[in-house]
């Protein structure tokens, strides 16, 4: 980030919830309510021992070919530019944060 003039912070919300989970797992995942309903969690919920690391995972992997410009943290993403090749920092951060949004299409 050393150098950039230009910074956005981009939060993914509900991005745990974007996770599908495995079908064999979701039966694991079960609760049966007062009521005697039954809810199955179709997406990874909060609150499990690993959901943090698997989605801290996913996202790295996900953003690895941006990294030089969009590192992240857990559900966090920071995008920093620098004027570059002729073009204005704006520009640059514009085409940084396009290439951010695409692959987290």
């Amino acid at each position: 980030m050393s150098g950039s003039v230009i910074y956005s912070a981009i939060d993914l919300t509900d991005g745990f919830y974007q996770i599908l989970m495995r079908e064999s797992d979701i039966p694991l995942m079960a609760v049966s309510t007062p009521s005697g309903m039954l809810w199955e969690w179709l997406v990874m919920p909060q609150g499990l021992k690993n959901s943090p690391a698997t989605f801290n995972r996913m996202v790295s992997h996900v953003l690895r070919p941006l990294r030089a410009f969009a590192p992240s943290y857990f559900d966090d993403i920071f995008v920093h530019s620098r004027a570059e090749d002729g073009l204005s920092a704006v520009d640059v951060h514009l085409r940084h944060l396009r290439k951010v949004f695409e692959k987290m299409r």
